[in-house]
């Protein structure tokens, strides 16, 4: 069972690896990522950051991703919960989860779909640091990541 939830409130990690592997004894493997915020990027300090996404199309965007995970592996679940608003350092940002039998598969199925939510996902992010407000600009190393599971 996949599910895609998008909101501004914390996310109970605990809760929903629980809810995932409650249940179906054919669960091996439950494989989790959770992105937090950082208080610094590109070496200045940041107190806030607000992220911002498209209704809709931020989800249609997430399901691509998540049908294409389970046309490449055998898997038995991925939960995504992204939040969105305004976040303070150490806040849980992104929770990827992914269920299957064995652990090879939901490892690689859960890295490959936090690298192509971080490239093909429409959110956008603000930071707040001491010069002000900016916007984030897309990581080279973000589109590296994506691109080797072109090639795979």
């Amino acid at each position: 069972m996949d599910q895609i939830t998008i909101q501004t409130t914390p996310f109970d990690i605990a809760a929903i690896q629980e809810e995932m592997r409650a249940g179906d004894p054919a669960i091996g493997a439950l494989v989790t990522f959770v992105g937090q915020m950082r208080d610094f990027n590109d070496g200045d300090p940041v107190s806030a950051m607000t992220l911002e996404h498209y209704p809709g199309m931020t989800e249609k965007a997430l399901q691509k991703i998540l049908d294409q995970a389970n046309r490449r592996w055998e898997l038995l679940g991925i939960r995504v919960v992204h939040r969105v608003g305004e976040l303070k350092p150490l806040d849980p940002i992104v929770l990827v989860a992914v269920a299957s039998a064995h652990r090879g598969e939901a490892f690689r199925a859960c890295e490959f779909v936090i690298d192509y939510l971080k490239t093909r996902a429409p959110f956008w992010k603000k930071e707040r640091t001491p010069d002000g407000e900016r916007w984030v600009d897309a990581r080279v190393s973000d589109d590296e990541a994506e691109a080797r599971w072109r090639d795979s």
